[in-house]
């Protein structure tokens, strides 16, 4: 029997890392075949392009992240702390990610975001589909936050749980700017603001 390649996921593996560190227009097959130790010509035995790779990367990062975010959103416990724990998460995400490589990366999906607005549709509409996602999944916890009396009903929307996302992903934005993670300690009493909340 002969072994499993892995040169599929080294490819999505490596090409991560490298628009996370480095961004995507100025990425080429050939340098992403050399980080995954994989050949030219395997590239394209397992993607079509360098889109159809980002977009499988773009999944490959959403699948993990969406991970926590249903386990956070959907835990027990009142719907406001849920919702403080998945952005508390995702901030201490970014602390740890300075640790470790000295710099703040910030959010793949917002990075591309930003990156390929006017270009590469089929990025860009993969990633719109995982921030209707994430709006879909804060709207939910809104929605049991105003039912429990702890979130103006008229805030329970998906305009104000596309508020959350964005301001979750703007702070990230600016931690990645600064290369300092401490920007993101105001992310919840902002959050409240948003919501109408009280803490």
């Amino acid at each position: 029997m002969g072994r499993t390649s892995t040169a599929r996921d080294r490819l999505i593996d490596a090409t991560g890392e490298l628009i996370q560190s480095r961004g995507y227009s100025s990425l080429g097959v050939a340098e992403i075949c050399a980080k995954a130790e994989v050949k030219k010509g395997s590239f394209y035995h397992f993607f079509a392009s360098k889109q159809a790779l980002t977009v499988e990367v773009v999944n490959a990062y959403w699948n993990a992240e969406r991970d926590c975010w249903t386990a956070e959103l959907a835990a027990d416990g009142p719907a406001l702390n849920r919702l403080r724990r998945l952005l508390d998460t995702m901030a201490q995400l970014q602390h740890r990610r300075k640790e470790t490589s000295g710099t703040v990366d910030g959010c793949l999906l917002g990075n591309l975001a930003l990156e390929l607005s006017t270009q590469e549709p089929a990025v860009r509409a993969r990633l719109e589909e995982i921030f209707d996602e994430q709006v879909a999944l804060v709207a939910a916890t809104l929605d049991d936050a105003a039912d429990e009396g702890t979130v103006p009903r008229v805030r329970a929307t998906a305009a104000t749980a596309r508020a959350v996302v964005a301001h979750l992903e703007g702070l990230v934005m600016f931690a990645k700017l600064k290369n300092d993670p401490t920007v993101l300690d105001d992310l919840w009493p902002h959050a409240l603001l948003l919501l109408g909340a009280a803490d």
